[in-house]
């Protein structure tokens, strides 16, 4: 098992670099070279560049992962890719995708779409709460463990 993280956005990486070290659980970060850092990364963890443009990171992850790799996204179509791989595909706010909810996301995420292009407003994300941060902990910890 490894795990994948789609991480230019990605608030929880660290707790995701602390858990999977903890389990002994190998750690890739998937970054634009938008996001270069000079920063020595802990052991058992690599990042790995991509060009800036878009779904460059999610083109990588795919490539990349196998069956039984967790992958951990807030990009829904990244999401639909991981789980027909047979991935475990996580979300940072704390829960799972699956097959019974991936569809209704991505027609959230089409409707929204079509309303902006329309020249609609819609609400962005909530913002990222220490609710989410346990609730994900908690979870990744839980798929770790089933593993």
């Amino acid at each position: 098992m490894k795990v994948y993280v789609d991480a230019d956005a990605c608030p929880v990486k660290d707790t995701i670099i602390s858990i999977a070290k903890n389990n002994q659980i190998p750690v890739f970060l998937v970054k634009s070279f938008a996001h270069y850092s000079n920063n020595q990364e802990p052991q058992g963890v690599e990042t790995i560049y991509v060009d800036t443009g878009a779904d460059s990171a999610d083109y990588r992850i795919m490539k990349l992962a196998q069956k039984n790799d967790i992958i951990v996204t807030q990009d829904y179509g990244l999401a639909s890719l991981g789980l027909a791989k047979g991935c475990i595909v996580l979300h940072h706010k704390g829960f799972a995708y699956s097959n019974e909810n991936i569809d209704q996301l991505l027609q959230t995420r089409y409707e929204s779409a079509m309303a902006r292009k329309g020249g609609k407003r819609t609400k962005g994300p909530k913002a990222f709460t220490a609710e989410d941060e346990k609730k994900f902990s908690e979870l990744f910890k839980k798929v770790i463990e089933q593993y």
